[in-house]
């Protein structure tokens, strides 16, 4: 995805932070006029931190994970027999496991096994259940962030290839902070700002910001096909 890896050769912390206030305009531009992918986002990225900051003890509901996965899935490809699978989850037994997971942060690779024991949660649905109550340290593994990012091997839904992934989404994060006078980057902020260019380019490319001096060439706007090597 050569247009969302633009975005990442830019150090500019300005830059990245122009291309993050354009999420509601290319959100509502996926979206479409039914608007469904809108208002899952607006719960997903306030309303949840919000439920799971609030608690005792950090953790989600069954009702809030299956929520979470319509968000995934209205962002990606529907799969209706993850619903399923989520839904036959116990509602003790989700509270259980995603308690046990933002405990053990910021072991990440502990915390998503620990998810991946519920029934339809692998890798991706984990790392946004995280995403959400600890964007400090994890970022969501979406199709997009993960396809900007140079030197990641093929995609593959697995714990070891979100490692990779969350690692240089850390760094990442770290360089920018380092360099921004407007304030503290996290890994869930880096994901977001890469989701939104690579969308923004395909959907509403007008609505981006301009990056730098260099020309949009063919291999920009080529389009690619997605490789899966593991569904999740």
């Amino acid at each position: 995805m050569a247009a969302a890896g633009r975005l990442w050769s830019c150090a500019d912390p300005s830059r990245w932070a122009a291309v993050l206030e354009c999420r509601g305009a290319v959100l509502r531009a996926r979206a479409g006029p039914q608007g469904r992918l809108e208002a899952l986002d607006q719960w997903y990225r306030e309303e949840l931190p919000a439920a799971i900051e609030a608690r005792a003890e950090k953790h989600v509901t069954r009702d809030e994970l299956e929520r979470l996965l319509a968000w995934k899935l209205a962002r990606g490809r529907f799969r209706p027999r993850l619903r399923q699978l989520v839904a036959a989850n116990s509602p003790e037994l989700v509270v259980q496991r995603s308690a046990a997971a933002f405990r053990l942060l910021p072991d990440m690779y502990a915390a998503v096994m620990a998810l991946c024991t519920l029934r339809g949660v692998g890798p991706a649905t984990a790392s946004a259940v995280l995403a959400a109550g600890a964007p400090e340290v994890a970022a969501f593994m979406s199709e997009e962030a993960v396809a900007a990012v140079p030197g990641l091997p093929a995609l593959q839904y697995t714990v070891k290839h979100y490692l990779l992934y969350l690692s240089r989404m850390q760094e990442r994060a770290t360089a920018l902070s380092q360099g921004s006078a407007s304030g503290l980057w996290t890994p869930h902020h880096v994901e977001t700002a890469l989701w939104t260019w690579a969308v923004g380019r395909e959907m509403c490319p007008n609505l981006l910001p301009n990056l730098g001096p260099s020309p949009v060439t063919a291999e920009d706007t080529r389009p690619t096909k997605k490789r899966r090597t593991q569904a999740e």
